[in-house]
């Protein structure tokens, strides 16, 4: 499907209804036999309404929420909201006047407005008048409890028209937007994208890449997976309701509605994959907060059937929480033994010594790997705030050993660069519609292993030294196309010219590899800089960390791993002047060469 026409393709066709039915026809070409007779009949009726129906309805459905007033739908294309709702309305779509509780109430309606509506009532209320829209709904509600006349009750529901007597104004409610909402979803394979991303693609804002679909490049093959998908969202849309509330009901309401929560996740039975990996992913997540509320029994019993990475090293820390030492001792003992990767062996490595003395066991001498180089860097405190990693990397920079800030985006964006073939293959299951950031599958346990031929392919060019061509090829050819790995944003040919020139192809193969290994936990963790040393043809990696910042996991594991296979990395601890020379006051017996400056950072 092309999306690069511009707004005015078809003329007098509004460009976001004409993408609209782009869509429409996509889902009609793809998704005709996990269709109900209410979707055919959707697609087959909407097409007959009048073009000012039409682009109605799309208006409002681009838009958040589901009430919308119509003196707020005035669109020059549209004409009358009131005239052009009818034909809507009679189909049973749309709802003319529905009944609106207090909140909605605030919702759709201005501070003044609210003040004349409830002006009787307010004047019962000191103050309430200089109160803003929050606190005047919080405000009202307990006078509105006590005296409605209809119903002593704050949900109490009613037409706009019965709240404001003299409003000539109305609201619109899109009764249709559910059955819309499934089919976005059956689109774009999730809920995070919407239809403005036909707008964005028409504009240019966002470029992505054109990959080849098949009538079975589909998110959904059978309409269970639809329903299935819309139930974990569900359950997702509670837990963030658990967690906005949870601190606020009793111990046991709480409990209660986990326990439901879970049993309704467990219960939604997943046929694909993908699908599979977001209950995981839920569960997990309600575990979690569960750790955090220090529920330890309920925590325990949501880990112990999750799949989602990590789970097992939360069920150690759980059972120590528990102070059940000997079964955390041994499910720690098992993880080391096999552990699901590099991330759970470091945890639990740091659990072990732990937990063996807790248990009374001696404790087990550990071979520590060697660690990246250390030092410290004393600097002027900037005048103006800000980032340390600039900071060092404008210090060190010097004519002839350039230093750029690159943190994740230059190693990332040269596997991307050389690896774009295999990462935007047109497998089924990948890639769905045409605004995809990258493929579906990309966290997925098999990704690489679908790919496995185009991945080593694409490596064994940094053995025959035809990466360079194919990195710098596609760094033209695809600028700005959006990538999963590819940061737009920070690249420049000189930046990855200079790169190719200085990075062994020995090291780039060891970092993709262990990338491909792990690539949600893995794209993130790299050094802060990178120093160039372009006569030379050699690099550095630093990673910068100021007063008070501490290494983290993923960045200990790929100092660990970049140590372990002979490149040159340190870490640098960046210390402002003038809290030195505070410290060096008022603890005078402090040798000073521990605070000795390292001037010659910016030429070694």
């Amino acid at each position: 499907m092309a999306t690069d026409a511009p707004p005015d393709s078809l003329a007098g066709v509004p460009y976001y209804l004409l993408n609209f039915e782009r869509a429409l026809a996509w889902l009609a070409q793809r998704y005709d036999d996990l269709f109900d007779a209410s979707e055919r009949a959707f697609l087959g009726t909407f097409a007959l309404l009048p073009q000012a129906s039409r682009a109605l309805l799309v208006r409002m459905l681009m838009r958040k929420g589901a009430l919308f007033r119509a003196s707020r739908l005035s669109y020059d294309e549209i004409g009358c909201p009131l005239q052009a709702a009818a034909p809507i309305t009679a189909l049973g779509w749309l709802d003319p006047a529905p009944h609106l509780t207090l909140d909605d109430l605030f919702t759709l309606t201005t501070r003044p407005e609210l003040l004349d509506i409830f002006a009787d009532a307010l004047a019962l209320i000191p103050g309430a008048r200089g109160l803003r829209k929050p606190d005047l709904l919080e405000a009202l509600r307990p006078f509105y409890r006590a005296h409605d006349e209809h119903e002593n009750d704050a949900g109490t529901a009613r037409p706009l028209s019965a709240w404001h007597r003299h409003t000539i104004d109305c609201v619109f409610r899109v009764d249709i937007a559910p059955l819309c909402e499934r089919l976005r979803l059956m689109f774009f394979g999730n809920l995070q994208q919407g239809w403005s991303e036909f707008v964005l693609a028409d504009l240019g804002v966002f470029q992505y890449e054109k990959v080849a679909f098949g009538l079975s490049s589909r998110a959904f093959q059978q309409r269970a997976d639809v329903d299935v998908y819309l139930a974990l969202q569900a359950c997702r849309d509670e837990l963030d309701s658990i967690e906005t509330f949870g601190s606020l009901i009793n111990s046991e309401v709480e409990s209660s509605a986990i326990d439901e929560l879970v049993d309704r996740v467990q219960r939604v039975e997943a046929s694909n994959s993908w699908l599979e990996m977001r209950r995981a992913k839920l569960i997990f997540r309600i575990g979690q907060y569960c750790e955090r509320r220090q529920m330890w029994a309920a925590a325990l019993a949501v880990y112990e059937v999750c799949t989602w990475p990590g789970a097992r090293h939360r069920r150690v820390r759980v059972l120590e929480r528990s102070e059940r030492f000997d079964s955390a001792l041994a499910l720690a003992l098992q993880a080391a033994a096999s552990p699901e990767g590099e991330e759970e062996a470091q945890r639990i490595a740091r659990m072990l010594p732990r937990l063996r003395r807790k248990v009374g066991e001696a404790a087990v001498p550990v071979s520590a790997a060697r660690a990246a180089e250390r030092s410290m860097l004393i600097l002027p405190r900037p005048q103006a705030p800000q980032s340390v990693e600039y900071v060092v990397r404008d210090h060190l920079t010097c004519e002839s050993a350039p230093v750029h800030y690159v943190e994740n985006a230059l190693i990332n964006s040269l596997f991307g660069l050389l690896c774009w073939e295999p990462v935007f293959a047109a497998l089924p299951g990948a890639f769905f519609h045409p605004f995809q950031r990258g493929p579906a599958d990309l966290h997925a346990p098999d990704f690489r292993a679908r790919r496995a031929g185009q991945f080593a392919a694409c490596l064994a060019q940094l053995d025959s030294g035809a990466y360079r061509e194919t990195i710098l090829r596609h760094l033209s050819d695809k600028a700005g196309v959006q990538s999963p790995f590819v940061f737009w944003g920070m690249l420049t040919l000189e930046l990855v010219t200079t790169a190719l020139d200085c990075l062994p192809a020995a090291h780039l193969k060891l970092w993709f590899e262990r990338l491909l290994l792990d690539i949600r936990g893995n794209r993130s963790g790299l050094p802060d800089l990178i120093r160039f040393w372009p006569a030379e043809r050699r690099y550095e990696l630093i990673e910068v960390k100021g007063p008070g910042d501490r290494l983290q996991d993923n960045q200990i594991r790929w100092l660990g791993y970049c140590v372990q296979h002979g490149m040159p990395v340190r870490v640098l601890d960046v210390r402002w002047a003038d809290e030195v020379l505070e410290h060096a006051v008022t603890n005078p017996t402090v040798d000073a060469t521990q605070h000795a400056t390292f001037d010659a950072e910016r030429t070694a």
